[in-house]
């Protein structure tokens, strides 16, 4: 083999090499962009939960008791637990996590499963409540979803060894999914139909 054809395979190998790291590259960007989006977009649900826990307090049918606590733990997930977009202080997901499962906790305890529902659906402006409740709640689990999805298949690529030894990812930290307890207790006709595929216009 002469010496032309060494270096042409020696090329064709650095070629191959280059293009496999510029592929991996830019997927990982693109999966880092996705997961920020993400991010975003259940910040916005999440904060779109406790107003709708908020507007609940607003009717009679929840005792005083109730209303005081409900509100709390609205405020404390919406304003008083930190964000998920520009808090970068260690433990601040996991604390929200926290803010927000308490919240779910406290729904559950204020509204009871369907039978203490029932006065709720029937006075309009209660069961419009129920509802908007029901969707923020959807459309959070939803988002959660989709981040966590995101999560998972950045930490997937960047255990790799090829990104790993070429350090693909630079400086970008790695993501954490966004664990918390969200499962309201709201009627099946309070929630939307689960799209056939892909998430709502709002959540892509």
């Amino acid at each position: 083999m002469s010496g032309a054809e060494v270096g042409l395979i020696v090329v064709a190998v650095v070629a191959v090499i280059l293009f496999a790291l510029t592929s991996v590259a830019r997927r990982l960007d693109r999966l880092h962009r996705r997961e920020g989006a993400s991010r975003a977009t259940l910040e916005a649900q999440l904060v779109r939960r406790a107003e709708a826990a908020m507007a609940l307090t607003e009717c009679d049918l929840l005792d005083p008791a109730a209303r005081i606590v409900v509100a709390e733990a609205a405020w404390r997930a919406a304003a008083g637990a930190p964000r998920l977009i520009g808090d970068d202080t260690p433990g601040a997901a996991e604390e929200r996590g926290l803010a927000e499962s308490e919240l779910t906790r406290v729904l559950r305890a204020a509204l009871g499963d369907g039978q203490d529902q029932r006065p709720w659906a029937e006075r309009e402006d209660s069961a419009a409540l129920l509802e908007h409740l029901g969707t923020a709640g959807y459309r959070a689990q939803l988002a959660r979803r989709f981040h966590n999805d995101a999560v998972v298949q950045i930490r997937r690529i960047r255990r790799t060894p090829l990104v790993r030894i070429f350090r693909l990812a630079g400086r970008a930290p790695l993501p954490e999914t966004f664990e918390m307890d969200d499962d309201l207790p709201v009627p099946a006709s309070a929630s939307p139909t689960v799209p056939d595929s892909g998430p709502p216009p709002e959540l892509r």
